[in-house]
This record gives C-alpha cells, structure tokens and sequence, in this order.
C-alpha cells in the first residue's frame, strides 16, 4: 500500500537546468513535423487527392483508420504509462515510441501516388498516431522532472510555444523545397509525386534530430520496487488506482472529465479554422497558410503569457479565463459572419473579422491546452505522472467525437432556416457548445492546491 501521495513536482523542488528544460522542448518542437506537417497540411490532403481515389474514398479510409487508431489510445495509454513510471524507463519508452514514429513516417516515402496504396498511407499515419499519442504521454510525465510547482506553469508554456513554432518553421520549409520549390534541385519533382514523398523523409529528420537532445539531456526516473505484473493484472492495478482516486480525490476525476471535453472544443477551433475561413469567409489556400502561420505565432505567444500568469494565478484562473475569451472571440466571429459595416468612418469586412477574432482565438488556444498539462502535473502522485497522464489522452479520446458531430449537426440544423451558403459558420456555434460545456464542468473543480492526492494499493 502506497503510504504517500505527495506530487513528484513537491519531492523535486530544486529547480532543472536551463539546458534540460530546453531539451524538453525541443522534443515537442520536433514531433511538430508529424502533427502539423504529416496529419493536418501536406501528407493527408496528399491522401485525399485524385490519385488515390478521390476526397470521398480517402476520407472514409482515413477515417476508419484514424478511428481505430483511437480505440487502440484510449485503451492502452494508461497502462503504457503506469508501466514506463513503475519499471523506470519513462525517457526509454519516449525513446522508442518516437523512433518507431519516425520510422512509420518514413515510411510513407513508399506510399506512391497508387490507389491501392491509399490503405497503406492511412495505415501508416494512423500507426503513428498511436506511438505519437504514447510517446506523448511520457513526454508530458516529465514535466514534473524538470519543473518545480512555482515554475510548471511557465515550463509547460514553453513547451507548448515551441511546438507551435516547430511546426511553422516545418511548414516554411516544406513550403520553399518541396511544395511550391524555391529552386530547382531533385526534390522539387513532381513525377510520381517525388516532392510530397521526400516530405516524408524530411520529416522524419526533423522528428529524431529534435527527439535526441531530451534523451541525453533529461535523467531516467528511479525504478519504484513492485511486482512486476502482466498487461491483465496492470488493468486490475490501474482500475484500483481510479477507485482510490475516486474515493480520496474526486476533484481529480472531475478534471480529467472537463479537460476532456473542453480540449474536443480547442482542438476542433485549429481542425475546422481553415475550413471555415476559406468556406465562409472566403480565403484562398495561401491566404489560409498565412493565417496558419500567424495563428501559431500567436498561440505560441499565448501559451508562453498563459504559462506566466499560470504560476502566478494558478492554472484553473488560466484555463477559465481562457474558456471564456474563446467564447467571446467565437461568438463575434458567429454574430459578425461575412457582413460588411461601417466602423469609424471605415469599412469593416468579413476578412476584418475572421483576422481579429480569428488570431484572439489562436491567442487563447495556447494558454488553455498549456495550463491544461500544468494543471495535471500538479495533481500526479509522486512516480504516476504517467499513468495520470496515460488517463489524459484516455479520456481525450473517449469524447473526441463531441466537436466534429455539433459542429456538423449545427450546420444540418442550420441549412433550412438562412440564406444559401449562409449555413457553414453556423458550426461555430455547435464548437461553442463543446467549449462552454468543459467551462461549466471544470467551474467547480477544485484547484489543484486544494486536492490531496490518493492513497493508492500497490496489489
């Protein structure tokens, strides 16, 4: 029986070096490569061309396997992380987590513009999904290494920025060699899409060399003696320990449920942005990719202000103040629509709106998903943190269909009742739903400084 609940972030108070803090981040600036690059901008809409099959044919494929790639992280991301915590390898199972990430990324080197390889493509990306999800989870536990509960706030944030940012510098430089060349070399080939195939390998580059510096920089956590147990009896282990949470630290459940829901609605604000941009308001792709990357630069700066009055404030004033800016921004984008009014003499535009109201809400995406992780490391029990954080990206996934399903059922609802493509901004409102729900789940969270941590039974 564990005697002691006290979080690893109040039994490491002296705080790390520069270098190792740096190191950490420069993990989350390198999985940017995988996340920005291969899943949201260049290797999925590769997917989703003519060559494979067309749009219709892709998304369903992609769909599936990015499905089944879910179930497969919310069922064992817990026990991954219970076992790197208990057997002292947490840096060694990031390790090799992100290697076979990179692997699978190069891999889609071999994924040629066929329609019979579209299910390798999709196999592949959602493979890496998986070990992308799983190297996350012991990259997030060792926050409570490197931080100190008056700097985990503002370490956190740096994380958080340098990822935004590592996925700008990505894009820009996938942008000038591979997609639009700035010049002529090999890599510039278009023949059997040669250009959007070296993505890969680029990207799996960038992914280890940004991976290496943590693994030399950041030490291994201790080896806890205990049993050592198979995957059913680690099952058994991890359902004990949310009984003694449950029981001894409610406020923690309470959390993981809000978090879960309030990150759907952060994440659908980046999935449907450029959707509804280029949709409702009418952007171009390259006026899309601009305010991509004038998105992230500002939800970097975000996450960097959020992590500072993080460790000032406390992370619940973060986060709640965060929700609620969201909220703001969104419902004026929602109100305003593509209208044009006259400001002060000048004429305001529907672009005007989506620029202004757009970037406050990249502004306070950072703080909310920054403080979201602080938040947590606060409340890991001293050598679980990646359990803890195992249940995180559990839980995440378990409602990931909230945002999609409201945003799509707000424009269904939406469709009859205004004017012919008049409908799609709509979405907005079913994203505001998601946003508001988490804001109200997480109102009577206790914060973290409030909760004592659970005494939990080892057998």
């Amino acid at each position: 029986m564990r005697t002691s609940g006290v979080s690893e972030l109040a039994t490491h108070p002296l705080p790390a070096r520069r270098s190792q803090i740096v190191a950490w981040a420069a993990w989350d600036w390198g999985s940017a490569a995988f996340n920005a690059v291969m899943t949201t901008f260049v290797f999925t809409v590769y997917l989703a061309s003519e060559s494979f099959g067309g749009e219709d044919r892709a998304s369903t494929v992609l769909g599936a396997a990015l499905g089944i790639a879910g179930l497969v992280i919310a069922l064992l991301a817990p026990v991954t992380g219970q076992r790197s915590d208990a057997g002292g390898r947490r840096k060694l199972w990031l390790g090799v987590n992100t290697g076979v990430v990179a692997a699978l990324t190069g891999a889609c080197f071999f994924v040629y513009p066929r329609p019979e390889l579209l299910v390798l493509g999709a196999a592949l990306i959602a493979a890496g999904s998986v070990f992308s999800e799983f190297a996350g989870v012991n990259y997030n536990a060792m926050l409570e290494q490197i931080a100190t509960p008056k700097t985990v706030g503002k370490v956190s944030g740096f994380g958080w920025a340098a990822g935004y940012l590592g996925g700008i510098v990505a894009l820009l430089l996938v942008l000038v060699l591979f997609v639009q060349p700035a010049f002529d070399w090999f890599g510039a080939s278009t023949e059997e899409a040669l250009n959007i195939r070296l993505v890969a390998v680029f990207s799996m580059a960038w992914i280890v060399v940004f991976s290496l510096p943590v693994l030399f920089a950041v030490p291994e956590v201790p080896r806890r003696p205990a049993a050592r147990l198979g995957i059913l009896a680690s099952y058994g282990l991890l359902w004990r320990r949310i009984r003694a949470i449950w029981a001894t630290s409610p406020h923690t459940i309470y959390f993981l449920a809000a978090s879960a829901v309030f990150r759907d609605g952060l994440a659908a604000v980046f999935t449907f942005g450029g959707v509804i941009a280029a949709g409702t308001f009418g952007f171009t792709l390259s006026q899309v990719i601009f305010f991509a990357i004038f998105g992230n630069v500002v939800a970097a700066a975000g996450a960097v202000l959020g992590g500072v009055l993080d460790d000032r404030v406390g992370p619940k004033r973060v986060i709640v103040g965060s929700l609620v800016g969201l909220l703001v921004a969104s419902g004026a984008i929602l109100v305003l629509g593509n209208g044009t009014y006259s400001v002060g003499g000048m004429q305001w535009t529907g672009a005007h709106t989506f620029w202004v109201f757009g970037l406050f809400l990249t502004l306070f995406v950072g703080p909310a998903q920054s403080s979201s992780r602080a938040y947590l490391a606060r409340l890991a029990p001293d050598g679980e943190a990646g359990e803890l954080f195992g249940l995180y990206a559990t839980t995440g996934r378990a409602v990931s269909f909230l945002a999609p399903t409201l945003f799509s059922l707000s424009i269904t609802l939406a469709i009859p009742l205004v004017a012919e493509g008049q409908a799609q901004r709509w979405g907005i409102a079913g994203i505001m739903a998601v946003l508001l729900a988490g804001l109200l789940v997480l109102l009577p969270v206790k914060p973290p400084a409030r909760i004592s941590a659970a005494v939990v039974p080892e057998t």
